[in-house]
């Protein structure tokens, strides 16, 4: 069985260069269960950015300004989680 830690590490750390495309690509072109784990994981986690904007867009539409200005906090707080989670994540696979 060859070593396809590369790819699984490189799911997640697509965040800054091809977010949706490689984990996809990785889950369906490498065999082993391991890394096809990983690039599900790794595409779950690029998705939630772009979940988390349509709450963006309810705050756009309330009444209140600073309701809209927490939503945004919020938005930039779970965006940078997410970011630091995936280099974290890619990190411990290539140990």
């Amino acid at each position: 069985m060859k070593d396809y830690r590369i790819f699984a590490a490189l799911s997640y750390f697509s965040i800054f260069f091809a977010a949706f495309i490689f984990p996809i690509a990785v889950y369906f072109i490498v065999q082993d269960e391991e890394v096809k784990h990983h690039a599900k994981r790794a595409f779950i986690s690029h998705l939630l950015p772009f979940v988390s904007i349509i709450f963006i867009f309810f705050g756009v539409f309330s009444q209140s300004i600073s309701s809209m200005f927490v939503l945004i906090i919020l938005f930039l707080l779970v965006n940078l989680i997410i970011l630091i989670w995936n280099v974290i994540q890619g990190i411990k696979v290539l140990l």
